[in-house]
């Protein structure tokens, strides 16, 4: 296989390690499985991003914005699309076991994912059809994510892989425009920390809630 297929091939890999994990550490560890899942997939998108993306890309990725301010604007708006979730229920943070794995996850989580999801897939990519690449990286995006619905009745169900898909349209469609995963990263992290992943991943609050 060339460079290109592996990289093409590798979302369905990482979905299907995903699911494997959520149901094989679900039966052994309950709601805390998600642990596991997050640890694999970094290590996964680690490993993708080296071998086929690289430092050059990486460089490249981090570049400064281009196109105009709108697009930070947008990146913005769609990272504070669960502060009523956080304003309602950051209650739920009431210990270190939640707080801890909460805030390494908002802080590690969205460089792994816009890296990957993003800058390499969206790169190895880029000679399609432009909405063709756009809705083959936000589709594998969102059909990732659902594997966590698996043990966490709050991220179980449609809403959580449609909220998920129109996340990752945008945010193609911003580093399209872009060139860069800089707004990316910062919204990805907003979103990641307001939408209180542990808590939820823990059903600390009831879904639909806020």
């Amino acid at each position: 296989m060339t460079k290109r297929n592996i990289v093409i091939a590798s979302p369905f890999l990482i979905i299907a390690t995903n699911f494997g994990v959520a149901f094989l550490f679900g039966a052994l560890i309950g709601k805390w499985a998600f642990m596991p899942m997050v640890l694999i997939g970094w290590a996964l998108w680690l490993f993708f991003i080296l071998k086929y993306g690289g430092p050059d890309s990486i460089k490249k990725w981090l570049q400064k914005t281009k196109g105009g301010f709108g697009w930070g604007v947008l990146a913005l708006t769609v990272g504070l699309i669960p502060l009523p979730l956080f304003l309602l229920h950051n209650g739920t943070l009431s210990s270190w076991e939640i707080v801890i794995p909460w805030l390494l996850l908002a802080i590690i989580n969205p460089w792994f994912e816009e890296f990957y999801w993003r800058g390499l897939l969206l790169d190895y990519t880029k000679n399609w059809p432009s909405w063709t690449s756009i809705l083959f990286t936000s589709v594998l995006f969102a059909a990732n994510h659902a594997a966590f619905g698996i043990n966490s009745v709050v991220n179980n169900g449609f809403e959580l892989v449609i909220s998920t898909l129109i996340m990752g349209l945008v945010w193609a469609i911003i580093y399209k425009k872009t060139k860069s995963v800089r707004w990316l990263v910062f919204s990805h992290f907003l979103v990641d920390f307001l939408s209180l992943s542990t808590p939820a991943f823990l059903d600390l609050f009831e879904k639909g809630s806020w």
